[in-house]
């Protein structure tokens, strides 16, 4: 069962510059949806930390506001691109009676035969996966064992999945969700071989073969005259 999961959030003051309430622990929001008069607001930076780290983007918040609890659902936060800070968030207030849409985190569990026994090298194509479902029945995670894969090139894939009851998953059952690759095989170095460009003098004093450029004018004349 997901736990309960609470952000109060407060009216911005609009007399203060985003800049200004980030600096000031706070973080600026945007509360919208299902009727919802779209709230201009800001919470505290930590307690919001806490609360994404609980619930994601795929858990319901209940937003504590102007004394109304609100279940929303955490749906976009933007960061600081330098120091990596939360600069926005956007909270999507549900109702609970229609269904909505989210992206549920796939967690691998186990391990691969063909991994620990062949050296394989296992390779996560997807680590989310779109549902459709009430906002109560979004689930937390999607587990997905992996000690099913025995040989290079096992896979799993969305088919495998198990599905909780009122819960549709959007993407193709055939899509890939983990795999096993053969382990990389070192290429075999071959030696190049460099060769002097026109005009470069030979490495180690070695002279240039008959009729070479580069000879020396001194011997080139000499095999001149010995021809005549």
């Amino acid at each position: 069962m997901k736990k309960s999961v609470t952000l109060a959030v407060q009216a911005r003051d609009t007399t203060k510059k985003p800049k200004d309430l980030r600096k000031a622990g706070l973080v600026p929001c945007v509360v919208y949806g299902n009727k919802t008069k779209h709230a201009t607001a800001q919470c505290n930076g930590k307690e919001f930390h806490a609360a994404y780290l609980s619930a994601g983007q795929n858990t319901l918040v209940d937003i504590e506001l102007e004394g109304k609890k609100v279940p929303c659902l955490i749906h976009a936060v933007s960061f600081d691109p330098v120091s990596g800070a939360y600069e926005h968030i956007d909270l999507y207030a549900v109702d609970m009676t229609k269904k909505v849409t989210a992206n549920v985190p796939v967690i691998v569990q186990g391990e691969a035969p063909a991994v620990k026994g062949l050296g394989g090298v296992l390779l996560t194509v997807h680590d989310e996966l779109q549902v459709t479902c009430l906002p109560s029945d979004i689930p937390a995670s999607f587990i997905l064992d992996i000690s099913v894969l025995e040989n290079f090139h096992d896979s799993i894939t969305v088919a495998a999945i198990k599905v909780p009851a009122g819960v549709v998953i959007e993407n193709n059952p055939e899509t890939v969700l983990v795999t096993v690759h053969e382990p990389r095989k070192e290429e075999e170095i071959v030696p190049v071989v460099a060769v002097p460009a026109e005009g470069d003098v030979a490495a180690d004093g070695a002279v240039p073969a008959e009729g070479a450029e580069g000879a020396k004018p001194e011997e080139a004349k000499k095999k001149e005259e010995s021809k005549k």
